[in-house]
């Protein structure tokens, strides 16, 4: 939060370069103005008039000292007040006629005022007043009712209203800035993570797309290319697999990418987001690689349909927990999937027996833990599941076999 002074910008950062010169400038104006007072006689029958009275050789002495002092009031405000205070009561009892040398007070008071609290302020605002005010009164060489001794509290309590006041003002600009500046923080960490969100989410999507596709290609084309000789027609309907899945891929792949279109691209996908609808389609391509899978889906007749993020993760589960099984599990391993809605869960369970041969627990992919060389499912599961504030578990089945189990909150 900036202020344009305009022509005067150039001035005042000069000012906060050079705060020693600033405050030397300031401390001269000051012994000016105090001499040039010393020569006007308040009391004339028109008001104040010059040339009628000169200051005693001590109270320029005072003044130039008072003004000395000033040159240091933010380096020792305390100090500065203090001496200011005591060559001002020194004028106050022995000078006659009378020299301003509490204007030197009055600024260092203003000074301590703007740097520092307001209990503290009107603590030392009110000791220096009275003080001040009293010795004048009772002390000085005039009567206690002149009106310079209550000019002394006068000033003295506006030079500390004042300071408080740009103190204040200085405290409430600075939080503005402040709040403004955190604000500012906030945004760009809520865009970075935001950015960092969705990265990870078409990453996953890529991942599950891509794993599930190729492996099916895979093995399509390992078994057309082992019967290609002998059984052509059954290497004809293998290569077909390999197209529809290939042809699938390259959808699903076209519609995650779409996602990183601008908003309005009129070619942007509008197709919808996989879900628990097309789980048998999804299902049959398993099985027409080979992989005989059971399926079982109970939500409930009269329950609500599922959020379309629970049922996208829940798809997404059941692909990638399927492409696993087809990967690792075995060539004679059976699957079998279950949804369930329990209460305000839905749970998704992925099981197989091993195939026998591979053993489930080296049929999953390697937990994130062990390290970058590691598979991606798993991990993709847990963080589907996380964002929506469910679990994922999986590990191997007693007998053999591997289980995944996840429950997505549905509310």
């Amino acid at each position: 939060m900036t202020t344009d002074l305009g022509p005067f910008a150039p001035t005042r950062h000069w000012m906060r370069a050079h705060p020693l010169a600033t405050d030397a400038v300031l401390a001269f104006g000051a012994l000016v103005s105090m001499v040039v007072g010393s020569f006007a006689d308040p009391h004339g029958p028109h008001g104040p008039t010059f040339g009628t009275r000169t200051p005693e050789p001590l109270s320029l002495l005072l003044m130039v000292l008072a003004a000395a002092a000033l040159v240091f009031r933010r380096r020792h405000v305390r100090a500065v007040l203090a001496a200011t205070v005591v060559l001002s009561l020194l004028e106050l009892t022995t000078g006659e006629p009378r020299a301003p040398v509490a204007m030197a007070a009055v600024i260092a008071l203003y000074t301590l005022a703007s740097r520092t609290d307001r209990p503290t302020t009107w603590r030392i605002a009110l000791l220096t007043m009275a003080g001040m005010t009293g010795i004048a009164m009772l002390a000085g060489p005039l009567p206690w009712y002149a009106q310079e001794n209550i000019g002394i509290f006068a000033w003295t309590g506006m030079a500390a209203a004042a300071g408080d006041a740009v103190r204040s003002r200085r405290a409430f600009v600075d939080a503005i800035r402040e709040r403004a500046e955190r604000a500012e923080r906030t945004r760009e960490e809520e865009a970075r993570r935001r950015v960092a969100e969705e990265r990870l989410r078409i990453a996953r999507d890529l991942h599950d797309v891509v794993a599930h596709h190729i492996a099916l290609v895979n093995v399509q084309a390992g078994v057309a290319a082992h019967v290609m000789d002998r059984r052509p027609d059954q290497a004809k309907e293998a290569l077909a697999h390999v197209r529809d899945a290939s042809r699938s891929a390259l959808n699903e792949l076209r519609a995650t990418v779409g996602l990183l279109r601008q908003s309005g691209d009129p070619e942007a996908p509008t197709e919808p987001a996989p879900g628990l609808a097309r789980l048998d389609e999804l299902v049959d391509t398993f099985r027409n690689a080979g992989l005989p899978v059971k399926v079982m889906v109970e939500l409930g007749r009269d329950a609500d349909p599922l959020p379309a993020a629970v049922d996208l993760a829940a798809y997404r589960v059941i692909q990638e927990a399927l492409t696993n099984v087809r990967k690792h599990a075995g060539p004679r391993a059976r699957a079998e999937v279950s949804v369930v809605r329990v209460g305000d869960s839905a749970e998704v369970t992925v099981l197989d027996d091993g195939g026998g041969a591979a053993g489930a627990a080296a049929a999953a992919e390697p937990a994130p833990a062990d390290g970058p060389g590691g598979g991606h499912g798993l991990l993709g599961m847990r963080e589907r599941a996380g964002a929506l504030g469910g679990s994922c578990s999986a590990g191997p089945r007693f007998g053999g076999g591997y289980r995944v189990h996840v429950v997505l909150p549905v509310k």
